[in-house]
């Protein structure tokens, strides 16, 4: 039979305090359930851990070897159960974080070092990886991932949903001409997103859906910030998610076209997902508030300067 830990804080106090009854007192448990605890206790281990009598209690020499092993046992449960309180209400330790490469470059990385300043007991490491989904079960505790979410047992948190709209530069547009039709818009676009690169591409002109094919003739890129910086070069027409162009447009960098050709895919949205609401550690908690505030600041920008 095997003794119960639940017991040992009334063992300790019954011999602390020298008494059954002084114990159930200080404990506000009733005499006989002090007495009881102390008796199955005394029959898991198979020994007489006090003597009593009427008028007093002795230890025996077995009770006073398992009440400095119990002691030992209560006090580094009570000191587990501190340190998990603590870690239960403040944001540390390892947090693994699976990022796209532009996302972290455009949205994250400028203000990481305000995040490990807030929270400098959280052991933060990036992975840079178009993959997050595939690392979420076992190698990452939150992930990013870009486009539509297909595991429905992961938790997500929306972050940012821009439409795709189609980009050009001065440097292009002074000596072309900008396309009036879908077969002229495909003689020039030259680059784009790999995800984007489909053989009907749907694309809605005037509000009537023809098809673009990107599947052969054009490079494909699996970078949003490469292509944008071919376009500021002079590459052609092609299309980016707005969230990665609103400083180049401002700056006169890149020019918005074609605002009748509307792309509606949902590849261009950014989630952070995770595996589970329940016990959601504060690292993770406040990890995903960082991911949020950052990128509802920067669509207020945009919002802004328009």
């Amino acid at each position: 039979m095997k003794w119960n830990l639940d017991d040992l804080p009334v063992f300790l106090s019954i011999v602390e305090h020298g008494g059954i009854s002084v114990a159930a007192n200080i404990l506000g448990m009733p005499k006989s359930t002090v007495s009881t605890t102390l008796s199955r206790l005394e029959r898991s281990l198979g020994v007489r851990l006090i003597d009593r009598s009427s008028r007093n209690l002795r230890i025996t020499t077995e009770g006073e070897f398992f009440y400095k092993e119990a002691k030992k046992i209560v006090e580094q449960a009570l000191i587990t159960d501190t340190r998990m309180a603590d870690l239960a209400t403040t944001p540390k330790g390892r947090l693994r974080v699976a990022l796209p490469p532009a996302f972290c470059e455009e949205f994250v990385a400028p203000h990481l070092s305000k995040f490990q300043h807030q929270h400098p007991e959280i052991d933060l490491e990036i992975i840079i990886t178009s993959q997050g989904n595939e690392l979420i079960r076992d190698q990452a505790d939150v992930a990013v991932v870009v486009g539509q979410l297909e595991d429905s047992e992961l938790i997500s948190l929306p972050l940012i949903h821009a439409e795709l709209i189609w980009l050009t530069s001065p440097k292009w547009m002074f000596k072309n001409s900008i396309p009036c039709t879908i077969g002229e818009l495909s003689q020039h676009v030259q680059i784009c997103e790999t995800r984007y690169a489909l053989r009907r591409l749907p694309v809605n002109v005037d509000n009537n859906l023809e098809f673009l094919d990107l599947s052969h003739g054009v490079m494909k890129i699996n970078h949003p910030l490469i292509i944008r910086n071919m376009l500021i070069n002079g590459e052609g027409i092609s299309m980016l998610p707005r969230h990665y162009c609103v400083d180049s447009i401002i700056d006169g960098k890149l020019i918005q076209v074609l605002t009748h050709f509307k792309l509606r895919l949902s590849s261009s949205q950014l989630t952070a997902i995770y595996s589970s609401k329940r016990l959601m550690s504060p690292r993770i908690r406040v990890f995903l508030e960082f991911l949020k505030t950052t990128c509802d600041k920067e669509n207020y920008n945009y919002i802004t300067s328009n």
